[in-house]
């Protein structure tokens, strides 16, 4: 009579041991360990545009005699960050595609051009203006797109045609006027210059933004659960929810010391919020991804690449439009060097050294802002410290050079360890 050994049926299967593991690693051990382990492969994220603007802030705030991160100044800085964000968060889109747009500046001061003459000259409704103005932005990017798309010119050579051609249109609008003074009592310069939250209004716009991101990562937890993937610890979301509340809680009261939160930049970080859900929440934003990182696959994938590419010349010119109205407003006043000057670059920088690859598939729209702030810093320190446009060029062009060396250096880890 043969005996056999009964098989053992453990109460739990390797794949159920490895989803625990899984779950326990999420925790906050884990989410540091995995933190550390994209660092290393060279997913650097906005790590390094944030180690950079703490030293520029704490470098200027040592040469400035701590005048730097007064809260006056920081209002100011935060007033100045809008026009030029709204730029650069177009200018991320092209990037992602692998393009560049070379135009945004004038495009933005024809923009500016048409506000002038119609609130001061033809007495327009500013909602008849901001409608003309994006119109004339929408029918800028399908000619760009068309031209790329059907010719194949490069989009370096048509966006610098476009700065060309777009700047004497400006002249053209403003004609011999040279400038135009904008009434200090209308929409553009009241929204750019002189409306805040109250103390209150802020707290309860933070707040709100802390639960939404808690009911967003609770949401994606719960659905990352449900399909047996590993989730975060909840105390770590907890967390997240409650740095975050505070943090933006102590920046309100701060700035609440001098006149408080610019509703100009709120609107920026509402923007960058609504086009960062729109590129890696929808569609549109993961095919503009998956042509950035290459046209062939996502043709082969179904995806209309030249929709694709039409849409985001349309977008990016759009935003150089809505730059261009509030950095007028800014300034209360058209000029005929509206959008001229260090415009088209200073957007470019904003975007790479915010951590948008110029070559295309990676980045988010949060490096606009980022970068925005980096560059509006760079200029407001110096004029602090009593250093003009040649050192504010240097460095702005030496901080490019390095954004663009460690994307470069990112790049070639993330190969090494893929191949590997």
């Amino acid at each position: 009579m043969s005996t056999s050994t009964p098989t053992p049926t453990p109460s739990a299967s390797a794949a159920d041991l490895q989803d625990e593991r899984l779950l326990r690693d999420a925790g906050l051990r884990g989410a540091v360990a995995d933190f550390f382990r994209r660092v290393r492969s060279g997913d650097l994220g906005s790590l390094p545009v944030v180690i950079g603007l703490i030293v520029i802030w704490a470098a200027f705030q040592v040469l400035s005699g701590g005048i730097f991160l007064q809260p006056d100044n920081l209002v100011n800085l935060a007033t100045q960050s809008a026009g030029p964000g709204l730029i650069a968060v177009g200018i991320v889109f092209v990037l992602l595609l692998g393009e560049i747009d070379l135009s945004v500046g004038s495009v933005s001061g024809l923009a500016a051009s048409i506000m002038g003459v119609g609130l001061v000259n033809l007495n327009w409704p500013f909602a008849a203006i901001v409608a003309v103005c994006l119109a004339v932005g929408a029918a800028i990017g399908v000619l760009y797109g068309f031209l790329f798309t059907r010719f194949g010119v490069p989009s370096f050579v048509v966006t610098l045609a476009g700065l060309l051609a777009f700047l004497g249109i400006q002249l053209l609008v403003i004609n011999t006027n040279g400038s135009i003074n904008l009434q200090s009592n209308s929409f553009i310069v009241k929204f750019a210059t002189s409306w805040f939250l109250l103390p209150w209004q802020a707290y309860l716009l933070v707040v709100l933004a802390a639960a939404a991101v808690l009911f967003t990562d609770l949401r994606r937890a719960s659905r990352r659960a449900k399909a047996g993937l590993s989730v975060p610890a909840r105390s770590l979301t907890l967390i997240k929810a409650a740095v975050l509340l505070v943090a933006l809680l102590a920046v309100c009261w701060y700035l609440s010391q001098d006149r408080g939160t610019s509703v100009a930049f709120v609107f920026l970080v509402l923007v960058v919020v609504v086009m960062n859900f729109l590129v890696t929440r929808t569609k549109w934003g993961r095919s503009i991804y998956a042509v950035g990182g290459s046209v062939e696959a996502a043709r082969r994938s179904g995806i209309h690449v030249r929709l694709i590419y039409i849409s985001v010349f349309i977008t990016t010119a759009c935003f150089a439009v809505l730059g261009g109205l509030e950095s007028a407003g800014n300034l209360t006043s058209v000029t005929l060097s509206a959008g001229t000057g260090d415009v088209n670059l200073n957007a470019i920088a904003a975007a790479v050294i915010g951590g948008t690859s110029l070559f295309g598939g990676r980045g988010n729209v949060w490096s606009a802002l980022l970068g925005t702030i980096v560059i509006t810093s760079i200029a407001n320190g110096l004029s602090l410290v009593n250093l003009g446009d040649p050192t504010r060029f240097i460095v702005t062009g030496a901080v490019l050079l390095l954004a663009v060396i460690v994307d470069s250096l990112s790049r070639r880890s993330r190969a090494s360890h893929g191949a590997a």
